[in-house]
């Protein structure tokens, strides 16, 4: 990384999205938020709490109402050329992987290369080792539809990683996979921001795919309602769950570290359930 590289990657102050309809609906309300190089970020929210605008807003797809955002030091509003900005600085992965059908897998991966004027010979080359970086190798000349979800949704993850971008913004990326094909691009975003210093910021609803973040940011009514590291969050969504039948059962009334529960208390065995008609 550059001596004089900002170690914000994405900042954001006042952060405001009005989108004027009958009643003018504020998608976003004021956000403040700082995120770093190398992190891994989860958002999440329910439908309608700014998670998708926020994102957009980052990437610069849609332009605020009011506030100011950065992304790489530099401030969006002030960009003339937004389309070459993106191309260089974010990669972009989605629910649905967006791959061109008529184009092979290593042709897909090539396409924002070609965006930035990369020689064709370079653009093979780069594509061909995404692809080989992410177990795809052998399926490089196959169209999309002759690969599985998993495959076509690591195919986009190589896409956006092709102009080497320092942030990377994915929009509910799991959402059409099965469990392990999920898993297996979860782990590919934190190789990518624990090895190689990408900062990701992922859109989710899915609790189990945030935990495998770094930081956990929930929206709710285009506000920040919490923002914390992910430990933290496991904690309390293990004493969340400790009161309930299953929780005492599973933690015998002993409080989950990190709590402000009394940490001496002994743990008390789970009582087997009485079988009925005894």
């Amino acid at each position: 990384m550059p001596e004089d590289a900002p170690s914000w990657v994405v900042e954001a102050v006042g952060l405001t999205r009005v989108f004027p309809d009958a009643v003018a609906v504020r998608a976003l309300d004021g956000v403040d938020v700082r995120i770093a190089r190398g992190e891994f970020v989860a958002i999440m929210g329910p439908s309608g709490s700014g998670k998708s605008t926020l994102l957009h807003l980052v990437g610069a797809l849609d332009r605020p109402t009011d506030g100011v955002i950065r992304v790489d030091g530099q401030d969006l509003a002030a960009v003339d050329d937004l389309d070459r900005f993106r191309a260089r600085s974010i990669g972009f992965i989605f629910q649905m992987h967006n791959l061109l059908p008529t184009l092979t897998a290593a042709e897909n991966v090539a396409v924002p290369m070609q965006g930035i004027g990369v020689p064709a010979a370079t653009r093979r080359t780069r594509s061909l080792e995404l692809l080989d970086s992410l177990g795809l190798a052998h399926l490089a000349h196959r169209l999309p539809n002759q690969l599985s979800g998993g495959q076509r949704q690591r195919v986009a993850v190589a896409r956006a990683l092709a102009n080497d971008p320092s942030l990377i913004l994915a929009d509910e990326p799991t959402g059409n996979l099965d469990s392990t094909s999920g898993g297996e691009v979860v782990k590919r975003f934190q190789s990518l921001a624990h090895e190689h210093g990408k900062t990701i910021v992922l859109v989710t609803h899915d609790p189990v795919v945030a935990l495998a973040a770094g930081r956990i940011i929930s929206l709710r009514d285009g506000r920040i309602d919490q923002d914390e590291q992910v430990d933290e969050a496991y904690v309390n969504q293990l004493n969340a769950l400790r009161p309930t039948p299953l929780g005492r059962l599973l933690f015998g009334e002993r409080p989950v570290a990190g709590s402000e529960a009394e940490p001496d208390q002994p743990a008390q065995p789970a009582q087997p359930a009485q079988r009925r008609g005894s």
